[in-house]
């Protein structure tokens, strides 16, 4: 539902803070920024934009449809009811947060997002890394419960384009820890970098949108270490290796396809619906074989010795 969504107006903002943090990242985190991968970025999110657009249409009549099935019905003129807003604003949050999570768990869905994921540079041009392919992945899903619930369409359109405004700024390396009341509630960039990580300590952390809350209920929280402690890496466990902007679009699906081509018909499902790195003869590890085995050596190093 882009053309309800305020993110457009926010644009001209989005430039200068990149402008801005590219400037400061000269001077104090060369690496920070590269060329190619910037292009990359400012590609991805210039193709979202005109996915959205083109698809929007069939997502705005689907929950249209939908809101005739409602079970709540707040007011006939539902934009004057102000306690609706903060409610919407909320439960569109933690809808964010179901997402993003099956996002990460389940292969179609990960083909999807894998690209907001795959530049090894971690800066406010990596937020603009969105999907060209949600609508296949059906990520508009999530939002459905909340028509069915009496939120009007362009209520939910409104609230989830503030939601992704506010998380153009956690993509940054120029802030460190916000004060201790507001990491405990609200994601940041300390808890947004460990989203981003390679790290088997951090692989699968921290999905929130906006509300950190959502993650420390459903224990998918980890916090930031001290750089001094471990070092960040950005990216994907297995990096794209290229700077084409079609390659990082596409490259899942057609790793997908060729796993579905290849695999015997009793697992082709899996290479769909498990979790990324899943394979039906245990030739490749998910996220989570990655990090139980991490944990285990870590366990392993800090135990007594005789």
């Amino acid at each position: 539902m882009p053309d309800f969504s305020p993110v457009q107006y926010a644009i001209p903002a989005f430039v200068l803070l990149v402008v801005a943090e590219m400037l400061w990242a000269k001077r104090r985190r060369a690496h920070a920024y590269e060329p190619r991968d910037t292009l990359v970025s400012l590609s991805l999110g210039l193709g979202s934009t005109i996915a959205g657009a083109l698809t929007g249409g069939a997502v705005l009549a689907l929950s249209l449809v939908l809101y005739e099935y409602r079970v709540f019905d707040f007011d006939s003129k539902w934009w004057t009811v102000w306690w609706a807003w903060p409610l919407c604003f909320v439960l569109d949050d933690f809808t964010y947060y179901l997402f993003h999570r099956m996002a990460h768990r389940v292969r179609f869905m990960w083909a999807s997002h894998v690209n907001h994921h795959s530049s090894q540079h971690y800066n406010l041009s990596t937020a603009l890394r969105q999907s060209w392919t949600g609508f296949f992945a059906l990520n508009f899903a999530f939002s459905l419960p909340l028509v069915l619930l009496g939120f009007h369409p362009v209520m939910i359109a409104i609230c989830s384009g503030l939601n992704l405004i506010y998380q153009f700024w956690i993509h940054t390396e120029a802030i460190g820890r916000m004060p201790r009341w507001f990491e405990a509630v609200m994601n940041t960039p300390s808890h947004h970098r460990v989203h981003h990580a390679t790290n088997p300590r951090y692989l699968d952390r921290n999905y929130a949108g906006v509300f950190i809350i959502w993650d420390r209920m459903f224990d998918s929280f980890e916090p930031e270490r001290d750089e001094r402690e471990e070092r960040i890496r950005y990216g994907l466990v297995r990096q794209l290796g290229s700077f084409s902007l079609l390659w990082a679009v596409f490259h899942e699906w057609i790793g997908i396809a060729g796993d579905v081509r290849r695999a015997p018909w009793r697992h082709k499902l899996g290479y769909l619906l498990r979790q990324p790195g899943w394979s039906h003869d245990g030739s490749r590890e998910t996220s989570d074989m990655i990090r139980a085995r991490w944990l285990e050596r870590a366990a392993s190093d800090q135990s007594p010795r005789d």
